[in-house]
């Protein structure tokens, strides 16, 4: 039951926002009463944070076995990249419910959600940092900008992504790892670029 409220507040508060989303929505929706919702949850902020806290432990579990792969940077960063998409093409609803509704969690628990963030930003940070200096990345990039870039344009995508359109999450993934790695200049093969 803990699950099935907590999956249809997700629908709920994608679909509404978790402002416009009571209580008695959840439930209504679910039949069950008021009861079954406080034995599994105290308050509605409780589901939010429990819904965040899910979400982003979850990515950094995935991330981390990326990381531990033994592959090359370029590969963990395409990896990492491959997770992101195919993580909203999955759980599009959860990605939209992470991404809109923090605002609505209480400052201790968007502190501890925003430190989950950083800690999954920073890893992204690191592999980039030893990709320069291994040498399969330039020399020039600002390993902070660009996980920064990396996180821009994969997690916008949760705002337009539709998972059973023309294009599939493995193709988009390819795309964003071409913009990422390769960037959209043409240039001689064994250059550098800028």
């Amino acid at each position: 039951m803990k699950d099935r409220i907590k999956e249809q507040s997700i629908s709920l508060f994608e679909r509404k926002g978790f402002s416009e989303t009571s209580i008695q929505d959840i439930v209504e929706a679910l039949n069950v009463t008021k009861g079954t919702f406080y034995y599994y949850y105290s308050s509605k902020e409780q589901l939010l944070m429990n819904i965040h806290k899910e979400y982003i432990d979850d990515l950094l579990g995935r991330q981390r076995k990326i990381i531990d792969s033994g592959t090359s940077q370029k590969e963990k960063l395409k990896g990492i990249i491959q997770l992101l998409i195919s993580d909203i093409a999955k759980n599009g609803n959860s990605g939209k419910v992470f991404f809109r509704e923090m605002r609505h969690l209480t400052e201790g628990n968007a502190k501890d959600i925003k430190k989950r963030r950083e800690q999954f930003r920073l890893t992204i940070e690191e592999t980039i940092r030893l990709g320069v200096e291994t040498g399969e990345f330039r020399k020039q990039l600002r390993p902070d900008i660009t996980a920064l870039a990396v996180l821009g344009i994969t997690n916008w995508t949760y705002q337009w992504f539709n998972a059973s359109g023309e294009l599939a999450a493995d193709e988009l993934a390819e795309i964003y790892s071409s913009i990422v790695l390769d960037g959209i200049n043409t240039r001689n093969e064994g250059e550098d670029g800028p």
